[in-house]
């Protein structure tokens, strides 16, 4: 379903009741014809992961099909944008452990530049924005200040909170949040799965985050501090040796000694007194499939050892449930526990209300009460996932004991009616449970409980009762207006949706609940007020501009014409599109949902191209400034939606690539199944406007598009995944001649690439970027995404991962030379002629006329997306998927 129908069909089901009765919106401004009160990206958004959560989500990851684990993991992962990020850099085959351990030391090795960078988005980040009232902005549906993505927290009574990141690392407050520091960047992995504190107040951190299981977020291992309250991680606090490396870990909990790991490979235990030594493989439902296996390569591999949780009872520490499954389900899902005989059975009776067949156990999260007296449970339904539109959530459940029997205290039906914002056919509480989920008890009330789905709800009463303190937005109660003098009207601030961490702590005396989520880290008393419909009314962001985890996919920049200097503006996962004027202290949003590609005229940074997803383009000449007026005036909206067709067919990637013509801004190439061309620049006001130049063919999708005086490269897949992965580069000009099969003259046609990828020419991997000389179109290099076949088991991994050709992309030559071996994402050619690239783990760069390669500064272990210069080119600015945007004097590169 393409994203356009997708906004159709959640328009046509979604009742938001208006404040105001609206007129008809002119057609190019309205996408899908929206008239709700406010932008049609916050629906869309909606739709969009709901579309992909439904019927892509198989009931078994590959125990009927031969699509393998990739049928599992394709649609399923959130808003797609996960599993297409895995995909360019596993295919073509499955990656060995290892790899990004290896790319870290080698990066560590290099020589480094000269210069320094500077992090420019280290301030607030506001997603209600006032100035930003648009047709396709959030602002004003009350999630406030937020950042990037926590996948966990954890705190102390001492005021200590400790909030882990998608992909940034570890921060640490001392103030009961807020006023935050890294703690965590000397880790070969910033991407965050699991913190918890011990008994006797040591901080422990898995690494690699398994709310998506993509291979992009794995881990190094588990790491612990003695010290939290003043120390940082090193790669010597690492505990036991490198059993856990390459794994995500989705939990860590205590009992008997003893630490246990619930891992993409298994659960796995240690001791908590001597921390060397190995760590126990406790139980696999399938380790043939382990690394080291004998089914180690099988495509289905990375889905066959999923675990989720470990509930263990502190009277028997020897008694211990395990969860396991994967979210899409497999015949190994179920509860598992140890038998007489020392050996793991699954569980089949007992349980009461908790589901324990394969088809009905996914997801699982676990709590218990500090005095173990109550046990809680979410259950994720891979099958009612498959089978219903509303919801995947089996329902959550409470007992004595881990072993049960349990009782259902909430379904998807209840939470819905107890004051949520999900409340339409279609998208209910617990349609994303296998992505959302967290569960905490009061330390000092067994029947006081918090849930995480995608809304934060509340418990006084063991699950009798709940309440919707923490709605996924505002949009649609009587509260809310677009007013742009008050937040989000007469409502009261709510958390940013999609739940994924929790933890109670106390500061001077006080004790609070905070929650992480896809928009940072908020909050309030844990016995706090509620309105009459059981909102909070005391949730407060602790997102204040000194923590930092943006996960940027683009970046642009243009001269602010308005305060002088630049505007800076870039595309976020679930955090919209960020737009820092030269003069602001407080960075705004002005699109919604999730920001993609970007497009920035040098010459007014007011002139936006944003990309959604599935090549839907919005553009606007005015930053999109506006105070919301546009609900009764539509003929005020001053964003249009401008994609071209293959987003309404669905042919294009999740985050596709656009781009301006590097001598003719006005000039834009956009690439899905087809290469598009409109020469209207930012006073494009439709989709029509574009021009198909070239069809890739069917089932091929670009993966990259660059242009410069009217020629255009464009790099393709199809398939995209390691079930036949084949890449492809096509090059033709803006004009679109007609095809060619020769190879030569300016019409289009694909270039010969060797099938398998042979050494010296370009692999056959994911091809993630072209930087095109200014002074010579024909002089251009592509950077290679992926790892070689040193780590790929996979037809045509090859080696390399910068390339570079001189006559026009007929023919390419290796020049990675001592370029780490780590996917590369972007390159850019400097104005002295020198080439900086983007890679996984920071930005390396090599001189103008030198052959070898420096690493740029110092940055933390984190994926650089996209590099753009600066409209004066003195400036370099790096897109983080974790990190926000850092800027660094291109002279300073040398």
């Amino acid at each position: 379903m393409s994203a356009p129908t997708r906004k159709r069909r959640w328009l046509t089901i979604c009742a938001i009741t208006a404040s105001a009765a609206l007129v008809a919106i002119p057609a190019g401004a309205a996408p899908g014809g929206n008239s709700s009160p406010f932008g049609a990206r916050a629906l869309a958004q909606l739709a969009t992961e709901r579309a992909q959560s439904v019927g892509a989500i198989t009931p078994k990851a590959k125990a009927e099909d031969d699509g393998g684990g990739d049928d599992g993991n394709e649609a399923d992962e959130i808003a797609e944008g996960a599993d297409q990020y895995a995909e360019a850099r596993t295919s073509p085959g499955i990656v060995a452990p290892g790899a990004y351990g290896a790319a870290w030391t080698s990066l560590t090795n290099l020589a480094t530049t000269g210069g320094s960078w500077r992090n420019i988005t280290d301030l607030p980040y506001n997603s209600d924005d006032a100035r930003y009232r648009d047709y396709d902005s959030n602002s004003s549906g009350g999630s406030g200040n937020v950042t990037g993505r926590m996948a966990a927290m954890a705190a102390d009574d001492d005021g200590y909170v400790y909030a882990g990141s998608a992909g940034g690392g570890v921060w640490r407050s001392r103030t009961g949040g807020g006023h935050w520091q890294p703690i965590s960047d000397r880790l070969p992995a910033q991407s965050t799965g699991a913190l918890a504190l011990d008994g006797g107040g040591r901080l422990w951190l898995g690494t690699g985050e398994a709310t998506t299981n993509a291979d992009a977020y794995l881990g190094s291992g588990v790491y612990v501090l003695s010290d939290p309250h003043h120390g940082t991680f090193s790669t010597r606090s690492r505990v036991g040796g490198d059993e856990l490396e390459s794994t995500t870990i989705r939990q860590l909990r205590f009992g008997g000694g003893k630490v246990w790991a619930a891992t993409s490979e298994g659960v796995w235990s240690h001791s908590t007194k001597k921390l060397s030594g190995s760590w126990k493989l406790e139980f696999a439902p399938n380790p043939d499939y382990l690394p080291g296996g004998s089914k180690a390569s099988d495509a289905s591999a990375a889905y066959k050892n999923i675990t989720n949780d470990i509930a263990i009872d502190p009277k028997n520490p020897a008694k211990v449930v395990l969860a396991v499954g994967w979210r899409s389900g497999d015949d190994y899902n179920g509860f598992y526990t140890k038998g007489a005989d020392g050996t793991w059975t699954r569980i089949t009776s007992g349980f009461g209300d908790l589901p324990t067949d394969a088809d009905n156990v996914g997801t699982v999260t676990f709590a218990r009460s500090a005095d173990g007296s109550r046990y809680y449970a979410i259950d994720e339904s891979p099958a009612q996932m498959a089978a219903n539109p509303d919801s995947g959530l089996a329902g959550i459940y409470s007992a004595g004991s881990p072993f049960g029997p349990w009782t259902k205290v909430a379904d998807y039906q209840q939470l819905a009616a107890d004051g949520s914002a999900l409340t339409s056919s279609g998208y209910m509480p617990g349609v994303q449970s296998w992505y959302n989920q967290f569960l905490t008890v009061d330390p000092n009330d067994p029947q006081h409980v918090y849930a995480g789905l995608e809304e934060v709800h509340e418990t006084k009463d063991g699950g009798a009762t709940w309440s919707a303190v923490g709605p996924y937005w505002n949009f649609g109660f009587p509260c809310w207006s677009i007013d742009p003098t008050k937040q989000t009207g007469d409502c009261n601030q709510t958390t940013h949706p999609d739940q994924h961490g929790v933890a109670i702590g106390s500061y001077h005396g006080r004790s609070f609940v905070y929650v992480g989520n896809d928009g940072g880290v908020y909050k309030r008393p844990l016995h706090g007020r509620q309105d009459a419909s059981g909102h909070a009314t005391d949730w407060t962001s602790l997102n204040d501009g000194t923590i930092d985890t943006l996960q940027y996919y683009s970046v642009g920049v243009g001269k602010d014409l308005t305060y002088g200097g630049v505007s800076v503006t870039g595309g976020l996962q679930d955090n919209g599109q960020s737009i820092l004027r030269s003069n602001d202290r407080v960075m705004g949003s002005n699109f919604g949902g999730d920001g993609g590609d970007t497009l920035t005229d040098p010459a007014n940074g007011c002139n936006i191209a944003e990309e959604y997803v599935y090549l839907a383009i919005q553009v606007t000449q005015n930053c999109a400034v506006n105070d919301g007026s546009w609900v009764t005036d539509p003929s005020k909206i001053t964003s249009y939606n401008v994609a071209p067709a293959d987003n309404a067919t669905g042919e294009a990637r999740f985050i596709a690539p656009i781009t301006a013509d590097a001598k003719n801004s006005s000039t834009w190439i956009a690439g899905g199944r087809h290469i598009w061309v409109q020469t209207h620049g930012y006073a494009i006001r439709s989709g029509d406007e574009w021009t198909s130049v070239y069809d890739l063919g069917a089932g091929r999708t670009a993966t990259a598009v660059a242009a410069s005086g009217g020629k255009v490269y464009a790099a393709w897949c199809g398939p995209c995944n390691n079930q036949g992965f084949t890449r492809g580069i096509s090059v033709g000009n803006a004009g679109g001649t007609s095809r060619t099969e020769s190879g030569g003259g300016t019409g289009w046609h694909d270039i010969p690439l060797p099938a398998t990828g042979t050494d010296g020419t370009v692999p056959n991997r994911y091809l993630s970027g072209f930087a095109v000389d200014p002074k010579n179109a024909d002089h251009v290099y592509l950077a290679v995404n992926g790892f070689s076949r040193h780590w790929t088991e996979g037809p045509g991994a090859g080696i390399g991962h910068v390339f570079e050709s001189t006559d026009g992309g007929a023919s390419w030559k290796d020049v990675s030379k001592n370029l780490p071996d780590v996917p590369t994402n972007s390159a850019v050619v400097t104005p002295n002629g020198g080439l900086a690239v983007a890679t996984d783990l920071g930005v390396v760069y090599r001189a103008p006329g030198r052959t070898t390669w420096q690493r740029v500064g110092n940055l933390p272990a984190v994926a650089v997306l996209q590099l753009k210069l600066s409209p004066d080119g003195r400036t370099l600015y790096a897109a983080t998927h974790g990190r926000g945007i850092y800027t660094i004097n291109v002279r300073d590169c040398h």
